[in-house]
């Protein structure tokens, strides 16, 4: 197994090298606020980077790729099963927080909890991420991940014999994507959001300073647009403690997912790595 060093700041990569690393999940979020007068509070600072990334193999790549969409390179990470050939996998994607890259899963246990769903006489599947940024939505600045994901990410997996994506997983900032992403992919199989920083109110998502105004938010936002989503598909997590519990559990009670579970931790890498064994289980049962 090759494992790969740290990189010194500033040093050019070389785009056939494979990176490796870990990014900080999430940033900063906010406390729905109770009106639309009052301030929306700051929540957590970012997670602290890993001091053990987990190690590259043939298993767990990450390449640099040209997204038209996004008009810049983007790392492309994917992670299959160990020992299994990822030849004609079906593809669940995760997608990151905010202030976060697609690196960030290479330490979140991902392999584990595949191998795990494998040992479980499940259906393996791959994991493949990607950088992201805006919340996963086109706000107008020349930069639209939503395009990425559909018209160039199934190529990028098409070119690695992987099958076209059939499910997503998403971390804060990545939970409102993968939803903005499920309104419009009504035949994925599988849904799983953890922590998804979803907005009560024009305030609070006006604080983050990233949709350029109120019809524009409104047509992405999660929570307006229920409706659109599978139930079935579905499964939401998220922390008792985690700022943006209030607003999952607004979407639980619109949606009413197939799996709906609030439970002890916050908004942080630690749960996160709780859950993700039970939220690529819930993935493993629907991907086949």
């Amino acid at each position: 197994m090759r494992r790969a060093g740290a990189e010194k700041a500033g040093h050019a990569v070389n785009r056939r090298a494979l990176l490796l690393g870990a990014a900080a999940l999430g940033g900063s979020v906010l406390i729905p606020a109770c009106g639309t007068e009052k301030k929306p509070l700051v929540g957590p600072p970012p997670v602290s980077p890993p001091a053990s990334p987990t190690p590259l193999t043939e298993a767990v790549t990450v390449q640099k790729m040209r997204s038209a969409a996004r008009n810049r390179d983007v790392n492309l990470v994917i992670i299959a099963p160990d020992g299994a050939s990822r030849v004609g996998l079906p593809v669940c994607v995760a997608l990151h927080g905010r202030g976060a890259d697609a690196r960030t899963f290479l330490d979140l246990g991902v392999q584990n909890a595949l191998n795990q769903v494998v040992a479980a006489g499940l259906p393996g599947f791959a994991v493949a991420a990607v950088d992201g940024d805006n919340y996963w939505v086109d706000v107008g600045k020349g930069d639209d991940p939503q395009r990425m994901l559909t018209d160039e990410l199934p190529g990028w997996l098409a070119q690695r014999e992987l099958r076209p994506p059939s499910a997503m997983f998403g971390i804060s900032m990545g939970g409102f994507g993968a939803l903005r992403y499920a309104r419009d992919h009504k035949d994925l199989k599988a849904v799983a959001v953890a922590s998804a920083a979803l907005f009560v109110s024009w305030p609070d998502a006006k604080s983050r300073k990233v949709f350029a105004d109120r019809a524009q938010w409104e047509a992405n936002e999660p929570l307006l647009h229920a409706g659109e989503l599978s139930a079935s598909s579905t499964g939401v997590w998220c922390g008792t403690s985690d700022p943006f519990a209030g607003a999952d559990r607004k979407l639980i009670k619109a949606l009413d997912p197939a799996v709906a579970k609030i439970s002890p931790g916050e908004h942080n890498e630690a749960y996160w790595r709780g859950i993700l064994p039970e939220a690529m289980k819930f993935v493993g049962e629907r991907i086949a």
